[in-house]
């Protein structure tokens, strides 16, 4: 979708983080595959990516980006149940440190 076609209600939804789990263990493949497969079966999840940060300028490792068409969809992710158990059950105990950013056109 082109900028031009996006609502103004639409936003992008974007975490880096580092994980507590040694670089290119299984528990980190797990966590990126589980949180991918998680995530996206919600259904207000548009466009979701896992990336690997390369930049030398931050510590952050990995990152999770998806898009939302409004802020009524953002808010549903964010009480969804699946959203709110994972974030308790994996993201709280295996994420080392993070930074949310959140963009609008």
């Amino acid at each position: 979708m082109s900028v031009s076609e996006q609502s103004k209600e639409w936003i992008l939804h974007s975490v880096i983080f580092s994980l507590k789990h040694e670089e290119g263990s299984e528990e980190e493949r797990r966590f990126l595959e589980d949180g991918e497969r998680i995530l996206t079966s919600i259904p207000v999840v548009n466009n979701f990516r896992v990336y690997k940060q390369v930049s030398p300028k931050n510590e952050y490792r990995h990152g999770f980006a998806m898009e939302f068409a409004n802020q009524d969809d953002y808010e549903a992710y964010n009480d969804h149940p699946l959203h709110v158990q994972f974030v308790n059950e994996r993201w709280l105990t295996e994420v080392e440190k993070f930074l949310e950013i959140d963009y609008k056109n």
